[in-house]
């Protein structure tokens, strides 16, 4: 873990370091802020634009299309092509052959009237060939199911399609289609299939911005033409359900694009059309990009000026420091005292006026540590001594154990190498505090003593939840209850039951100790008999009350079912805690 930098470095480069570090913060935020604030500004005016621009192409590629869904409509209500399609077949071929003509020339007129359109196709049965490069061509009915726009035919009366190539004496052209059937009393009769030039709707919805990514919907969402860099057909499906029936933008998420991009739709009322612009943030952005390098050149020539100030006065803050450094670093005992200037009146002044006091205080204090130094030392042989004795109680029950292993006795040994384990967490170099495992260790080993002593009357069950056995508690909590239990709990019975259990519960570590004794009783005469439990319980609830106090503690209560139930409840520690005098 990093330290204070405040104590680890000089104080110049931390004064210019900081100075620095303020300087690049504060111009970071200002340049953060102009760019986020001038790109905002700059997309709401940018969206404007574009919603009254494609409010603009809406009205005039829409009317575009609608005339040529209207002349479809009269084109498929034509009294020659109605009769045209409901005879065919069913006349002598030259009446055949010359309405066929008539049809044929009122197609064409309209193709080279109207020069959005490059062509007309006619489904029907029993279809004349035409020349395959005619603008005009007759196309066998039973072949429509062939065709892209069948399915959603099937469905509806006509319907645009997508863009789409065909064959032409000009070459291939792309083309968008309008499909009409046509019906006559209750009969269909073929479809009408009107292609306008997508070169031309292109154009159209391109306007005066060559590098514009533009889209124009049919009524179900779909794109109809697009130019540009618009969005696959996964990427839109995601997209379009976020258009509602009005005009409208929101922020969307381009690859290849950092800030991702806006994307404005404009929808006309009682129209089917929906255009669609998405700029890249970048492009909007480009302004703001530009006013945060200014800004930044600005703010870098401000940086190196600033710092040639910032270290200028860290040098001046420093030099009284060195100064006083350098004198106590050729400080000596009883030497030659150094020298400082009395010229500061301000802080410097103070600091070394008082070096000099802690200088005839070190002096007289030097004196003192002598006659001290061997005061140490003795408390030091002393220590040691003290250290000795756990390990002569740890060897000597180890010899015991041995002697017992020796002599045949297993209950003995047994009850020696319980003990050593006792012990050992007992003392636990000292330490105030341990593991709930080890707690548990320590009053499973005076169980299994018990048991020794007792035989199987004596049965005891741990319930601790996994989580709490890495928790740390105050030592020797449990056994005081758990030795009240059994040496009082049952000594009138035969054995017993203890049950321990252990969770953490609403910020708190629960203990529950609970046996099927002879329960709480206030019988003065017994009281005698209570000095070792009555004092362990009284030692428990002191010692939570020192180092924890309010609302920690102990409550003992009898159980309905007989015996008696302790319920401790101390702090969750994950940490030993350091060092520290109970209140």
């Amino acid at each position: 873990m990093m330290g204070n930098p405040f104590k680890k470095y000089r104080i110049d480069y931390l004064f210019f370091g900081c100075f620095a570090l303020l300087i690049l913060v504060m111009l970071g935020c200002t340049i953060w802020t102009s760019y986020s604030l001038s790109s905002k500004e700059l997309a709401k005016a940018t969206s404007v634009h574009q919603q009254k621009l494609l409010d603009q192409l809406n009205n005039e590629i829409a009317s575009r299309l609608t005339m040529i869904e209207q002349i479809s409509l009269s084109t498929s209500r034509d009294n020659k092509l109605i009769y045209f399609l409901s005879k065919s077949g069913s006349e002598d071929e030259f009446t055949r052959f010359q309405t066929f003509k008539e049809v044929q020339q009122s197609l064409a007129n309209l193709t080279y009237s109207i020069p959005l359109i490059q062509g007309i196709d006619l489904y029907m049965k029993h279809p004349f060939q035409a020349d395959s490069y005619s603008y005009i061509q007759f196309r066998d009915l039973d072949k429509a199911s062939e065709q892209s726009w069948y399915p959603d035919m099937r469905k509806n009366d006509f319907v645009w399609t997508g863009k789409q190539v065909i064959k032409a004496f000009q070459g291939d052209i792309a083309v968008i289609s309008f499909v009409r059937s046509i019906e006559y009393n209750n009969r269909h009769l073929g479809y009408l299939v009107v292609h306008a030039k997508a070169d031309s709707l292109e154009e159209m919805l391109a306007g005066s911005s060559a590098d514009a990514n533009r889209m124009m919907l049919d009524a179900t969402g779909q794109p109809i033409l697009t130019i540009g860099k618009v969005p696959d057909e996964a990427q839109w499906s995601e997209w379009k359900n976020k258009l509602t029936d009005r005009s409208g933008l929101f922020r969307v998420a381009l690859q290849g694009e950092r800030g991702g991009g806006l994307l404005v739709y404009s929808k006309m009322n009682q129209s089917n059309w929906t255009m669609v612009e998405v700029t890249p943030w970048s492009s909007i952005a480009k302004g703001s990009v530009r006013l945060a390098e200014t800004i930044g050149v600005i703010g870098a020539v401000s940086i190196v000026l600033a710092l040639l100030l910032a270290l200028w006065l860290s040098r001046q803050l420093t030099s009284p420091i060195r100064t006083l450094v350098s004198a106590m670093n050729l400080y000596t005992l009883s030497g030659r005292k150094v020298d400082l200037p009395e010229d500061y009146r301000n802080e410097f002044g103070y600091l070394f006026a008082g070096y000099r006091k802690q200088m005839d205080r070190i002096e007289e204090l030097y004196n003192s540590l002598e006659a001290r130094h061997e005061q140490l030392r003795r408390a030091e042989i002393e220590t040691l001594q003290a250290n000795i004795n756990p390990h002569f109680l740890y060897n000597t029950l180890d010899q015991l154990n041995w002697m017992a292993i020796s002599a045949g006795q297993p209950e003995m040994s047994r009850i020696l190498e319980l003990m050593g384990r006792m012990f050992r967490i007992g003392l636990s170099n000292g330490e105030s505090f341990i593991t709930v495992a080890d707690e548990l260790e320590h009053v499973q080993c005076y169980l299994e003593i018990q048991r020794l002593r007792l035989g199987n009357g004596l049965n005891y069950k741990i319930e601790v939840a996994e989580e709490a056995r890495k928790l740390y508690i105050l030592k020797m909590v449990l056994q005081p209850f758990v030795e009240n239990a059994v040496i009082h709990g049952f000594h009138l019975q035969s054995g017993g039951t203890v049950v321990i259990r252990i969770r953490p519960e609403e910020g708190f570590l629960r203990i529950a100790v609970e046996d099927n004794g002879v329960g709480l009783r206030s019988d003065p005469d017994r009281q005698a008999k209570r000095k070792t439990g009555g004092y362990g319980i009284r030692n428990v609830r002191e010692r939570i009350k020192a180092y924890f106090g309010h609302p920690y503690g102990v409550v003992l209560s009898n159980r309905e079912e007989g015996g008696t139930r302790v319920l401790i409840t101390l702090p969750l520690m994950r940490e030993r805690p350091g060092p520290a005098n109970p209140n």
